[in-house]
């Protein structure tokens, strides 16, 4: 596959998965928000301790901000992304109500003038995902130039749906894979083979888990903030 062809496949499997996930009614999008939010307070509890940066939804996306919302008043500090320029990595800024937004690229808010956040954990957004962990974005390459970049890359959970799996994204050297794949399903964690799935969804509401859950400790000291790292 040639690169033009490439980018054309990828522009195709983009759209089709981004209309898949539109056509989803507002009760099942916020059934979907529920239980992803459920699955990742009991796998990751430290993301209470944590600096965290998300993004604000788009299309039909796993909305972040309900859940940024608990962990702030648990003690994190949540954080958006600033796209500097074309073909730059992302930087983060502080954010959390009353801090003031600008409209940015494809109209998606970014805090213009708030503190700078080096974040440990970022909770990537994903139109697709594939059996390796590799992530179908948007096609600017935001997120793989900014995890490419730093010596100790912050931890990587993508968050999305599992309509939006895929067997692969074709991925190239650039593409830059999750740590972790959270859908409504469950966890998923990335191991020299490929994803892994470590745990069925839980039958009933979210919050009422069968049994207690904790992935966090596979990950190692200080990625969620701990001050003993």
């Amino acid at each position: 596959m040639t690169s033009d062809e490439l980018r054309a496949w990828r522009a195709a499997e983009r759209e089709r998965l981004i209309s898949a996930r539109e056509r989803l009614d507002p009760a099942t999008l916020e059934h979907l928000r529920q239980r992803i939010d459920a699955h990742l307070e009991r796998a990751f509890p430290r993301l209470a301790a944590a600096k965290i940066a998300f993004c604000w939804p788009m299309r039909g996306e796993y909305d972040t901000r309900p859940l940024a919302h608990a962990l702030r008043e648990r003690g994190a500090v949540t954080a958006l992304p600033v796209v500097v320029a074309t073909g730059q990595p992302l930087v983060f800024r502080e954010w959390h109500p009353g801090v003031a937004l600008s409209s940015g690229p494809l109209g998606i808010p970014y805090p213009a003038s708030s503190d700078p956040v080096v974040p440990t954990v970022v909770l990537v957004p994903l139109n697709g995902w594939d059996e390796a962990g590799h992530r179908l974005g948007y096609g600017g390459g935001f997120f793989d130039r900014t995890l490419a970049g730093p010596s100790k890359r912050p931890i990587a959970i993508g968050v999305g749906y599992e309509i939006g799996r895929m067997p692969t994204i074709r991925p190239q050297a650039w593409d830059m894979p999750m740590d972790w794949v959270v859908t409504e399903r469950g966890v998923y964690r990335r191991d020299p083979g490929g994803l892994v799935f470590l745990r069925d969804a839980t039958p009933g509401p979210p919050g009422a888990p069968t049994s207690p859950v904790c992935y966090a400790d596979e990950i190692g000291p200080g990625f969620f903030g701990d001050p003993k790292a």
